[in-house]
């Protein structure tokens, strides 16, 4: 549309048969038209990158604690769904369409966000088992037998509660000094049945049989650096916040305020890595999120980063950024979680990622 604007104008200044003055308006106008098409350009930016000529288009559903706000985003970065939420720190889009969410650091709800309707619920502090003890949750997770994962910090255990809200099976986890708010961060049941979870406090990376044995442990490295306080790009430390366990049997490590992104081998060898300042233009700071789409991309949460740095980055293999989202407007500095729900109008069944 540009390239036929500026012919218009070109062949408006040929013109001999066109008065100064009328030429004068027809020029303005369609200078007028070009600035409308450049800003609407720019506004678009902060949603897509632009490799070559197509520009990548994602929706998807994100959340922000510091706003207060839990949002489905349409391509174009218009909000189609939002719900008020406190704190948060996991989130799933459902193949049902309902969306599983946490209002708060107990509470977890299943939405239709058709009609906002709550349709399943369960409170971590009103269980029996937890009276008079101070429980956070930080993951959760729907599974494929209906049953729904949730990971108890402070009590330092999983327990998968049915539809009506019974705790059908408990598994203690290894915490010696349990911290409702540090014990776990994300925490996924994979393929094998085990759990891969994500120590926070302990800077690891756990797997868990269904007995509670430790199968695996991965520690994650300082990288010869000191620990330094804080949450933006300038603090340093192995605060790890997810751990994807990939198809090749190596595990996708974000390591919180590592700033980066880890491959892991079974012999916890590290064969890939994505570094804070590797992406141009782009700091990370506490790297939180991921997800692994169809083509292979992996997506992460870039929280913390402040307003210079988009908080959603998809990056390839070649660590090229494909696509980036930035807007803090209706987000702010602590999106710390999202699913990537269609690639250019093109929905993602939630079977064809991991995350």
């Amino acid at each position: 549309m540009v390239r036929k604007l500026l012919k218009i104008s070109s062949w408006l200044r040929r013109s001999e048969q066109t008065s100064r003055a009328e030429f004068s308006v027809s020029c303005s106008l369609c200078n007028r038209f070009l600035l409308i098409i450049c800003c609407l350009s720019i506004q678009l930016m902060h949603v897509v990158s632009v490799p070559g000529e197509a520009a990548e288009r994602r929706s998807f559903l994100a959340a922000d604690s510091s706003k207060q706000i839990i949002a489905m985003v349409g391509e174009e970065g218009e909000i189609r769904w939002r719900y008020k939420i406190g704190p948060l720190h996991d989130l799933h889009y459902l193949p049902n369409g309902n969306v599983l969410f946490q209002t708060d650091w107990t509470k977890l709800i299943e939405i239709n966000p058709r009609t906002d309707e709550v349709v399943w619920n369960y409170d971590a502090a009103k269980s029996k088992e937890n009276w008079n003890r101070t429980v956070e949750v930080h993951a959760f997770q729907r599974l494929a037998n209906g049953l729904t994962m949730v990971a108890e910090s402070g009590a330092a255990r999983i327990v998968e509660v049915n539809r009506s809200g019974k705790i059908v099976s408990r598994l203690p986890l290894q915490i010696e000094h349990p911290i409702p708010h540090q014990d776990t961060r994300l925490v996924r049941k994979i393929a094998n049945g085990n759990y891969l979870v994500c120590h926070e406090h302990k800077g690891a990376v756990y797997e868990y049989s269904p007995q509670g044995k430790v199968v695996w442990r991965y520690d994650v490295p300082m990288f010869g650096k000191l620990p330094k306080p804080g949450h933006g790009v300038d603090a340093y430390g192995n605060k790890c916040f997810a751990a994807l366990r990939l198809k090749n049997g190596n595990t996708l490590i974000s390591t919180g305020n590592g700033h980066r992104v880890i491959e892991v081998t079974p012999a916890k060898k590290i064969i890939w890595s994505l570094d804070q300042n590797e992406l141009p233009g782009i700091q990370l700071a506490w790297v939180t999120t991921l997800q692994i789409l169809p083509t292979g991309n992996i997506v992460l949460g870039n929280c913390h980063a402040g307003p210079e740095n988009p908080q959603v980055i998809e990056i390839n293999r070649k660590k090229e950024v494909v696509w980036k989202f930035h807007d803090f407007k209706n987000f702010g500095n602590a999106l710390t979680n999202t699913q990537i729900l269609s690639i250019n109008g093109k929905p993602i069944p939630a079977c064809d990622v991991i995350r």
